[in-house]
């Protein structure tokens, strides 16, 4: 993403606060930054936006379907209400959805339907206010999510079912076991197992760092981790030979797919169940790895012999 971009499209539209014509507003801003119209959202590859009218801050509109969000899900998405003093924009990415609340009654994780409402945008999220100057935030902490993920909390919190995980209430027994996970990974870090796994990930890291090094310029953070994952954890086959030969000679990527399990590598060493969660750190932004699932975390090291890391890239 060029984050220049972005916080000058942020500065735009506040610069133009007050000129209360929906129209007019997004017209400049698709000439500025020549965005495409896809029915109601303009898009680039950095950014999407919706603009929408109201009289006040209490707004009732339907802002977007859940499947056409599903398209932009992997850059920020900004929800801006044209009023007649301000521009009043919040950060509508998936992780800042509520719910589901217009058309929504077969929503299913197989089933994408339905719309979500302004009123269903987060004012709050992770605790970090929804508004522009704290928009990297919020979409940092977004990019630690695949939008399945999201689908899935999207679906309990809409319907009332649970459609996938729960949260995790421990036995005696895995709580036993839970306790003890300090220790097992102080243990492990000790044995020659963990030199094993961490040679195994420095060579896989060794063998593609060219293509590591070309893949950190792609400038959206879900793509560019997705495929260093891909790089570092697949054991060749014809799809990674194109992914290289796309990094190198700059043509369009492949599809991809990775597991999304709740570890990016996942290994056996003798009585050591391990899981790698493989972590590509842009520096100058905040961001979380899959450990901030926490009752996925809990419910894995509350199993015998498990053992989590995390290797940064």
């Amino acid at each position: 993403m060029d984050i220049e971009k972005f916080n000058d499209l942020l500065r735009y539209i506040s610069n133009l606060n007050g000129i209360n014509d929906k129209a007019k507003l997004a017209a400049l801003v698709k000439e500025r930054y020549s965005l495409t119209l896809d029915r109601k959202i303009y898009y680039c590859e950095d950014f999407a936006i919706r603009f929408s009218r109201a009289a006040t801050h209490n707004i009732s509109n339907t802002i977007l379907s859940l499947s056409n969000l599903q398209k932009y899900d992997d850059r920020p998405v900004i929800s801006c209400a044209v009023l007649p003093g301000e521009n009043y924009m919040l950060l509508c990415n998936t992780t800042c959805l509520k719910k589901i609340s217009h058309s929504s009654q077969q929503l299913r994780v197989d089933n994408i339907r339905g719309s979500f409402n302004h009123s269903d945008i987060m004012k709050v999220v992770a605790g970090i206010e929804n508004c522009p100057q704290n928009f990297l935030n919020i979409y940092s902490i977004h990019s630690a999510f695949t939008f399945e993920e999201n689908l899935i909390r999207l679906v309990e919190a809409t319907t009332g079912i649970i459609a996938h995980g729960h949260k995790f209430v421990p036995t005696d027994e895995e709580k036993e076991v839970l306790m003890l996970a300090p220790q097992r990974e102080e243990a492990f870090l000790s044995s020659l197992y963990y030199k094993k796994l961490n040679d195994d990930l420095s060579s896989r890291v060794d063998k593609v760092k060219n293509e590591i090094a070309i893949a950190a310029f792609i400038e959206n953070v879900n793509i560019k981790g997705n495929i260093i994952e891909y790089l570092i954890t697949s054991d060749g086959g014809k799809t990674r030979e194109l992914l290289i030969d796309a990094l190198i000679k700059n043509k369009p990527l492949p599809q991809i797919k990775n597991s999304h399990d709740f570890g990016d590598y996942n290994c056996s060493f003798g009585t050591y169940e391990t899981k790698t969660d493989i972590k590509t750190k842009v520096l100058f932004l905040h961001s979380n790895p899959k450990a901030y699932n926490i009752d996925k975390l809990l419910e894995f090291l509350s199993s015998e012999n498990s053992v989590y890391c995390i290797l940064l890239e």
